[in-house]
């Protein structure tokens, strides 16, 4: 018998690889820094007029053509708003109440987000349903009952008749859901309940960290609507204990209102709100990066 011998292989030719897509990243041109600076200005110019007009005299203000460049009458008008209203505790009261009514809807509103994303109990879906109607319902309709029930609880002229009330929304409730929807993967949480994590280790071990960037920009939201309230607060509180919108609508009253003193006192009211947007604008940064899953 004789062996015949295959013939040889055609030599295999690697498979041409598939050239790599440079993206380069497109540079800004005068005109992009252009539009960026008109925004800016346009952005920062309502401010930048409070400063003028605070420092200024309401004769001042009226002259044709109207200042453009403050002056040190700033600290005079600013001295006249703390006389006229109490500011200082306005302020006070605002970070206090604001600051609480932060805390209790970034919290509450997660966790009850977290719950109708990502776990399965009856009646969910008609639970959020109700709770996303509840948005539809003026506000106004429920002061009535709002102030009897704080008028029986005696907290009139209390800060807790303004924070308990806003404590959740369902405006947080709906956007942290939406938001854990999509940012949490449900291997995450499997993973989690494999190593033995309960379902409260997994939320503040596993969710909290993702979720971090929508409760950022939640407790922006929240701290700025708080801090601007005007309507409950004034039925809720007095003049003796204001919060800072309750506050600067007592200033400059008279025959003629005081103008100058009416924005020297709204800048100063508004300085708090500047801080915290400076610091939850660098969180909603650092939380994306630290609360992005890598594959």
């Amino acid at each position: 018998m004789t062996a015949t011998l295959a013939p040889p292989s055609a030599p295999v030719t690697p498979a041409p690889r598939k050239a790599r897509r440079r993206t380069k990243t497109g540079k800004a041109g005068p005109v992009t820094y252009t539009l960026l600076a008109l925004f800016a200005l346009v952005s920062v110019f309502p401010l930048y007029w409070t400063v003028v007009a605070g420092s200024h005299t309401n004769a001042e203000i009226a002259a044709t053509p109207p200042p453009f460049l403050p002056n040190a009458t700033l600290f005079e008008n600013i001295d006249a708003a703390l006389e006229q209203a109490p500011l200082g505790l306005a302020i006070l009261n605002s970070v206090i109440v604001s600051g609480a009514i932060t805390v209790g809807t970034v919290l509450f509103c997660t966790l009850a987000g977290f719950a109708f994303a990502k776990l399965r109990f009856r009646g969910n879906g008609l639970l959020l349903s109700l709770v996303v109607g509840t948005m539809m319902v003026p506000t106004q309709l429920a002061v009535i009952p709002l102030f009897m029930m704080i008028a029986e609880l005696q907290w009139v002229d209390q800060l807790q008749a303004v924070v308990l009330p806003t404590l959740v929304s369902a405006f947080g409730v709906f956007f942290m859901r939406q938001y854990l929807v999509s940012a949490l993967p449900d291997e995450l949480l499997e993973a989690g309940r494999v190593d033995g994590a309960s379902t409260h280790r997994i939320f503040f071990s596993i969710v909290l960290p993702v979720a971090r960037p929508a409760m950022a920009v939640l407790a922006m939201l929240t701290f700025l609507t708080a801090w601007n309230e005007f309507f409950w607060p004034i039925i809720a509180l007095t003049a003796a204990n204001p919060t800072v919108q309750v506050a600067i609508a007592n200033l400059g009253s008279g025959y003629v209102p005081q103008r100058a003193v009416i924005m020297a006192g709204t800048l100063l009211g508004t300085l708090p709100v500047l801080v915290v947007f400076g610091v939850l604008g660098k969180q909603i940064v650092g939380g994306i990066m630290a609360g992005a899953v890598k594959g």
